[in-house]
């Protein structure tokens, strides 16, 4: 009996770091000593219990000396319950039921049976596997299928520590977990738009929208539809690429809202917080370990927040920098993370607390006060950053119980996925078109100037506005596969910037 080293891994925002884990049994005036060392925080110093009865239980026995375990790099804080099993196996090794394995990576948190919980992170901590050259990975069974994504690491789940043992042990006996993944080109189960009556108009902006990435607010009246859009516009996004998917699926792995027994993410995410969403809710944080906001979890999806005025102005505010950065830095006095965050933000409200400022067939009973206290909550710098606005109107009762136009979710999906391949030979989606690049991109023939000019002299648009047109007038050239924007396809571009000036001004 004596030393003996495992490895684990540590996560830290959206990526996982190698963790040794030493084990050293020693005499000692007190066989009752478990210390564990290296900023282990206390789910970690916690484990000591959870180990003992697990491995009591078990049939392994305890060590009657004292232990030690180190954690390393001692420099860097280990958080979560997710170092149970390398710590028991490292009292194992150092009891010698198991000998030296250092070509695997274990993870997972003990019950006191000894049988083996999920963990945050099993995806992150499989690529840091296949990054550091550990060619085998234990974690426990819920996590196997999300864990073998990753290719070059033999991925074994396992339900109790006796079976990680007999694993660590024999693994020719074992197969390793295979990958369970959607088919690339599966429509999520969402709601068509041949279901909405009318509001065409509302519809092809969603599809330029879709096609572009780019950020869209709804103006309308309440029952005019803005929320029913919304929740169909995943089923017209191109399905995830495989490395958008990996990405995807990290964020939501960390959070531990990953289904149970999932493996990669296949389909954009569709995040709706409610307005009452804190700061850290939104953006990420947290006390502790800092976990990802939804801006992140939408990340490559979907953002969409109802009643948009109802979120506080200071969450609004924090929304300014991951639509410009298309990322998150969270700063603390003991650690920096970043997580990515590249998501479309969709906003829905109504023109006025009543709902029918403006209406042809509603009078509004908000006085101009309320009205300009009410629309001032969104602030001009959001705006900025909403590359659309549009006005949902009320359906016409002709409309509303006519037949549908018989466009469907996968007829429109379809000229989405064709434009953003148009775009991705450029070698970005138009929402995220470089500064650098804008003017070569988005080429304007004389036609093109004179209305692009007449556009911001008379709305009064700002540098960052006049940018926002260019790319959705490129997005709309795309749908309509032409090489050049050309004067039509600025003027549907202004048509979708208006809306901000005419009622907030």
């Amino acid at each position: 009996m004596g030393l003996f080293r495992t490895r684990s891994a540590a996560v830290f925002g959206i990526d996982a770091h190698l963790i040794d884990v030493e084990v050293d049994l020693y005499s000692s005036g007190s066989s009752r000593d478990f210390i564990t060392v290296g900023m282990p925080d206390t789910a970690v110093r916690e484990s000591r219990e959870r180990i003992k009865s697990a491995l009591m239980n078990s049939g392994f026995g305890y060590p009657a000396k004292a232990v030690t375990i180190n954690l390393a790099p001692a420099n860097v804080r280990k958080e979560g319950a997710g170092f149970d099993l390398p710590m028991a196996m490292g009292i194992l090794g150092a009891m010698g039921t198991v000998s030296q394995s250092e070509q695997f990576l274990l993870v997972g948190e003990l019950s006191l049976d000894g049988s083996l919980r999920p963990v945050r992170g099993a995806l992150p901590i499989a690529v840091c596997a296949r990054r550091e050259g550990v060619r085998n990975l234990i974690v426990p069974q819920e996590n196997a299928a999300e864990s073998a994504v990753v290719d070059g690491v033999k991925v074994f789940g396992a339900r109790h520590i006796a079976e990680a043992v007999a694993m660590l042990k024999s693994p020719d006996q074992y197969t390793p977990a295979a990958a369970r993944t959607a088919a690339p080109g599966a429509i999520a189960d969402v709601p068509d738009f041949k279901d909405v009556r009318g509001q065409t108009t509302a519809k092809r902006a969603l599809e330029v929208a879709a096609a572009g990435g780019h950020n869209v607010l709804m103006v309308g009246p309440p029952g005019s539809g803005k929320t029913m859009l919304a929740k169909r516009l995943p089923g017209i996004l191109p399905p995830l690429t495989f490395e958008e998917a990996i990405e995807t699926t990290k964020i939501h792995s960390v959070a531990g809202i990953l289904p149970k027994g999932a493996a990669l993410l296949r389909e954009r995410p569709f995040r709706s917080p409610h307005h009452t969403v804190s700061d850290a809710g939104m953006i990420g944080g947290g006390s502790g370990q800092l976990r990802p906001g939804e801006v992140s979890l939408a990340h490559h999806g979907v953002l969409f927040l109802d009643e948009l005025p109802e979120f506080p102005r200071n969450v609004l505010e924090l929304l300014r920098q991951p639509l410009e950065d298309r990322g998150v830095t969270l700063a603390r006095s003991t650690m920096t993370l970043a997580f990515p965050a590249s998501f479309m933000l969709i906003g829905a409200m109504n023109p006025c607390p009543c709902g029918f400022f403006g209406d042809a067939t509603r009078e509004c009973r908000c006085t101009g006060a309320i009205i300009q206290r009410y629309l001032g909550k969104i602030s001009g710098p959001l705006l900025d950053r909403i590359d659309m606005h549009i006005e949902v109107a009320a359906v016409p009762y002709k409309e509303l119980r006519g037949r549908d136009d018989g466009v469907t979710s996968a007829t429109m999906r379809d000229r989405v996925i064709r434009a953003r391949d148009r775009q991705l030979s450029r070698g970005w989606y138009n929402a995220e078109i470089p500064a650098s690049q804008l003017r070569s991109v988005c080429e304007l023939d004389d036609a093109g100037e004179r209305t692009l000019e007449m556009a911001v002299r008379r709305m009064g648009l700002s540098a960052r506005a006049h940018d926002r047109i260019l790319k959705v007038a490129r997005t709309v050239a795309d749908l309509d596969n032409a090489p050049k924007v050309a004067a039509k396809h600025l003027a549907e571009a202004v048509q979708y910037r208006s809306l901000d000036r005419n009622y907030w001004t």
